[in-house]
C-alpha cells in the first residue's frame, strides 16, 4: 500500500510538470519592467507545483558552441541541395538543446534553425533543417560557424507560419530597408554591424539583464509588449533551461523592439485574457497556439511554448 501511494505521488508529480499552465506557472504582474518601448512581465514557476529542474544533462546552442560540445558544419558544397540542412556533431555526455528561431552565422551563409530539437549525444552525424537568413552569398570557402543569438519575434513568427524562403526572404529584406542598414549580403545579422544600432540595443539589453540578475531565480520565462501589442512569449521547463536561454532570447525582443516598438499603452485587461488563454489548461493551449506559436514536447514532457507577435489584443 505505502509503495502503491508512493508511485502515485510519483506519477501525479511527473504529470504536473509536464505542462506549462497555471497549474505550474503564474504570471507576475507586479513585478514588470520597463525600458523605453519594452515591457517585459516575468512568468514564474509556483513554490511546491512540483516543476523540477531535470535539464541538467540538457545544453542549450549557445553554451554548447561556446564551449565545444557541438561542431555545426554544412551538408556539402552544393546550394541547391544543402542550403536547408546543417551537420551537428555532439562530443562529450551532454544532450543538446536547439530552439526554432536561432542563428547560426557563417558557413557559405547564415542560416536560421527551424524548429526545437534535441541532440542526444552520439558519434554519427545529425541533420538539422535551416532556413537562409542571408539571401547573397554562397561562399566557395566554409567560414566557422559561430552562435548568432535569436531571430526576432516578426522573423520567428514568418518562419513557423508559412515555413517559406522567400516569405523569410522578403521580411530579412523588409527589416532591413526600414533599419538603413548597410549590407552587401542581405545578412539578417548585419545590423550588429551598426554602430548607433548597436549602443541603443546594450543599453536596453544592461537594463533588462541587470533586472534579471537581481529577481528571484524563480523565472521560466516572459511576455513582452511594445504599443499596445504583446510581441510574444517564451516558456521553458525549468529555470536552468531558461537563464542559459535568457541573453540571446532578450536579444531577438529587442532587436524587434528597435525597429518597430512604440510607446507602451497596452492595459492590463486585454493582456491577462490573452495569458489566460495561453496558461489555463493543455488543451486551451494547445489550440491557441496553432496560428500563435508552437509547443515543443519531448518524451511527454513540453519544454518549451512560444507565442509570436500579436497584432491586436485577444478579445
Amino acid at each position: 500500500m505505502k509503495f502503491l501511494l508512493t508511485f502515485c505521488l510519483f506519477f501525479l508529480v511527473g504529470a504536473a510538470s509536464a505542462q506549462l499552465t497555471y497549474e505550474t506557472l503564474f504570471v507576475d504582474y507586479d513585478s514588470a519592467w520597463q525600458f523605453k518601448h519594452l515591457k517585459i512581465i516575468p512568468i514564474r514557476r509556483k513554490a511546491g507545483a512540483g516543476m523540477m529542474d531535470r535539464n541538467a544533462d540538457i545544453v542549450p546552442l549557445n553554451q554548447a558552441m561556446k564551449k565545444g560540445l557541438v561542431t555545426v558544419t554544412e551538408r556539402g558544397t552544393t546550394s541547391f541541395e544543402n542550403v536547408h540542412w546543417l551537420r551537428f556533431n555532439t562530443h562529450g555526455k551532454s544532450s543538446i538543446y536547439i530552439s526554432g528561431g536561432e542563428i547560426v552565422a557563417g558557413g557559405r551563409q547564415d542560416r536560421m534553425i527551424i524548429r526545437d530539437t534535441i541532440l542526444r549525444p552520439m558519434e554519427k552525424d545529425q541533420y538539422v533543417p535551416v532556413m537562409c537568413v542571408e539571401e547573397e552569398r554562397w561562399s566557395n570557402k566554409e567560414k566557422k560557424f559561430t552562435y548568432g543569438n535569436f531571430a526576432n519575434p516578426h522573423l520567428r513568427k514568418v518562419l513557423d507560419s508559412t515555413g517559406n524562403q522567400v516569405s523569410i526572404w522578403r521580411e530579412v529584406d523588409r527589416q532591413l530597408l526600414a533599419g538603413a542598414f548597410k549590407n552587401k549580403t542581405l545578412a539578417y545579422l548585419s545590423r550588429y554591424e551598426d554602430k548607433k544600432y548597436l549602443a541603443a540595443h546594450d543599453e536596453y539589453f544592461r537594463y533588462f539583464m541587470d533586472k534579471f540578475a537581481k529577481t528571484d531565480s524563480n523565472v521560466v520565462g516572459f511576455v513582452a509588449i511594445t504599443g499596445d501589442k504583446i510581441i510574444g512569449t517564451d516558456i521553458f521547463d525549468g529555470t536552468d533551461l531558461f537563464y542559459q536561454q535568457l541573453d540571446p532570447l532578450l536579444h531577438g525582443y529587442i532587436d524587434d523592439v528597435m525597429a518597430s516598438g512604440l510607446p507602451v499603452t497596452l492595459k492590463d485587461p486585454p493582456l491577462k485574457r490573452y495569458m489566460d488563454h495561453l496558461l489555463k489548461d493543455e488543451e486551451s493551449q494547445q489550440e491557441f497556439v496553432k496560428d500563435k506559436g508552437k509547443i515543443f514536447r519531448q518524451d511527454g514532457r513540453v519544454i518549451h511554448v512560444n507565442t509570436f507577435t500579436k497584432e491586436t489584443p485577444v478579445p
